[in-house]
């Protein structure tokens, strides 16, 4: 008996780690010290020797559900890129600059090319955030998962200087809120789309195109997750300030949006102010979802919401445009009750 007739295969695993290299070697920054394959990732504080009170902020999560659907069509070449988004977008949003991702893979087999295409897609990922890969982990568990089948996590570590840390604590009424398009679903809720679409989880089912998506079944919803990192970057560098940031995830908007506001500050969204993607529309009529629901547990197209002085709106969306992103000015900030009104 030895550990591969226990059903881990060593040699796969140092086949990944080569496969994976020029991969992980892409998203390299200067501050990354040490090589690949080290027990741990050192990167150089002097990132931020020149804040005035550094602050160190972190983000962990992972891809959810929606990795049956990779699992289904055999692509995991985006799933990476969600698994990075999820963790930098929330750094981002508290003013943060990622500066280095690790990721967890745990798998029931190790299929070396299949991990690094998963790897590819972290390093894809970590490239648009300008985050350096710098470590990572694969665990073969035989027995715990099916063969073809795994799970992707990870965690994102950022700075900030405390004196930009976006808190919220100077909103005021009159603020506006600007909303950042999404690509649709994002990673959150496919516990919810895999029961509405469950008849259509086939590869033929998945592979079935509809005039009103514009392409596929799965390719609407295997759409990786935006970053906004590089937005929020530009919209800094233009010279706003952002009062306070929401990254609208699980629990959609009626969760998210008043986590960026203080107590006495009421957010009034406009859902007339921009077009929802088919996607969501066709989610809510197959599945019968209430409108609430669907504002209760989706992005309904927004991924991103930043609120800036009335003063700064113009700049503020020039900013969003010029990093790629598509913004709208989706409300305003009153005072009341904490908490956000959709009409």
């Amino acid at each position: 008996m030895d550990y591969k007739k226990a059903g881990v295969d060593i040699e796969a695993g140092y086949k990944s780690v080569e496969l994976m290299k020029d991969f992980v070697k892409s998203t390299m920054r200067p501050e990354v010290m040490g090589g690949i394959g080290g027990f741990s990732g050192a990167f150089n504080a002097a990132a931020f020797k020149n804040m005035e009170e550094p602050v160190l902020l972190s983000g962990t999560d992972g891809v959810g559900t929606k990795l049956k659907l990779a699992f289904v069509m055999d692509k995991h070449d985006t799933v990476g890129i969600d698994c990075v988004a999820m963790c930098v977008n929330d750094v981002a949003c508290a003013g943060g600059e990622p500066l280095f991702f690790l990721d967890y893979i745990a798998c029931g087999k190790n299929f070396p090319e299949k991990i690094a295409t998963i790897v590819k897609g972290v390093a894809d990922g970590c490239r648009q955030s300008e985050a350096a890969l710098v470590g990572g982990e694969t665990a073969e568990m035989p027995g715990f998962y099916p063969e073809d089948e795994y799970d992707l996590a990870g965690f994102s570590v950022g700075v900030v200087d405390k004196k930009d840390l976006i808190t919220g604590e100077n909103l005021a009424s009159g603020d506006v809120l600007i909303g950042m398009a999404s690509s649709g679903v994002h990673s959150n809720g496919f516990s919810l789309v895999r029961k509405v679409f469950e008849k259509e989880l086939t590869k033929e089912g998945l592979n079935t195109y509809y005039n009103e998506l514009g392409k596929t079944l799965g390719e609407a919803l295997l759409a990786p997750t935006k970053i906004y990192v590089k937005a929020l970057k530009s919209i800094k560098k233009a010279g706003v300030t952002v009062k306070a940031c929401s990254h609208i995830t699980g629990g959609g908007f009626y969760e998210n949006v008043p986590r960026m506001l203080k107590d006495g500050m009421h957010a009034v969204i406009k859902k007339d102010s921009y077009e929802v993607p088919a996607i969501f529309r066709m989610l809510a009529e197959k599945g019968e979802i209430a409108e609430e629901m669907m504002y209760n547990t989706y992005n309904m197209g927004i991924g991103m919401i930043v609120a800036v002085d009335p003063a700064d709106v113009e700049t503020t969306l020039e900013a969003v445009k010029a990093a790629g992103e598509t913004p709208y000015v989706i409300g305003s900030v009153e005072e009341g009750e904490k908490g956000v009104t959709l009409c």
